[in-house]
């Protein structure tokens, strides 16, 4: 079963300096057909402009997933640690007990575009913590790369919950595959252009369950990301 997420339908919010597009219910915006799917319960792609950001706030028991398209976010924590994230960049941020933060747009001229992700963790009260590396195009490029995993498998960021993340960068008609094991389920997220799940076309995301064998074929130069859920 492949349910459709449409691009067009996904709930923003929209101030003088930022234009944030919300796949799952949050913040002010709520849609009871959209709170999530399984462990994954934001997908957030936020563009903002230069010079402006979000400022000092607090999570907690949250794996935080940030994941940079174009510019650079900068940001700063309650440990007194600060740093970039560029593109082909991820970072993720365990809440835990709790972590304050500010994630900021430190260019004065150029947007930056970047997509912020939210999973359950499997227990509460880890200990926070950071962890961010580099994936280059050419890793994902034609193929699916795990960027993100339970245990840090092939030199992917370290996530705590029962959650595999790939990410391919595909020209058009670039074909990847993808087997979903026993009664695991898949959430298909499109960062760029256009892809068909299957004979399903998607521009955004879709739920899949059911499904034991993905095809992804890119109908333009796409990039994707694809979760793999309990």
């Amino acid at each position: 079963m492949i349910k459709v997420r449409p691009a067009g339908e996904r709930g923003s919010t929209r101030t003088g300096w930022l234009d944030s597009r919300h796949t799952f219910s949050f913040n002010r915006y709520y849609d009871p057909r959209w709170t999530g799917f399984r462990d994954l319960v934001v997908i957030n792609e936020d563009f903002v402009s230069p010079g402006q950001g979000f400022g000092t706030h607090s999570h907690d028991n949250m794996e935080i997933l940030s994941y940079v398209v174009e510019g650079a976010l900068s940001h700063r924590d309650s440990s007194g640690g600060s740093g970039v994230i560029r593109p082909n960049e991820l970072q993720r941020m365990s809440a835990g007990t709790g972590v304050s933060h500010s994630e900021f747009n430190g260019s004065e001229t150029e947007p930056v575009h970047f997509l912020q992700i939210w999973i359950r963790p499997e227990s509460e009260g880890l200990e926070p913590g950071y962890e961010q590396k580099s994936f280059p195009e050419g890793e994902r490029s034609g193929r699916l790369r795990l960027i993100a995993s339970r245990g840090g498998d092939e030199g992917s960021v370290t996530i705590h919950q029962d959650v595999k993340v790939y990410d391919a960068v595909l020209a058009s008609g670039d074909e990847v595959s993808y087997q979903l094991s026993g009664d695991r389920h898949a959430w298909v997220q499109v960062i760029k252009g256009a892809v068909t799940l299957g004979s399903t076309k998607l521009q955004d995301g879709a739920a899949v369950s059911e499904e034991p064998d993905l095809m992804i074929r890119a109908s333009e130069d796409a990039e994707i990301m694809l979760f793999d859920l309990a």
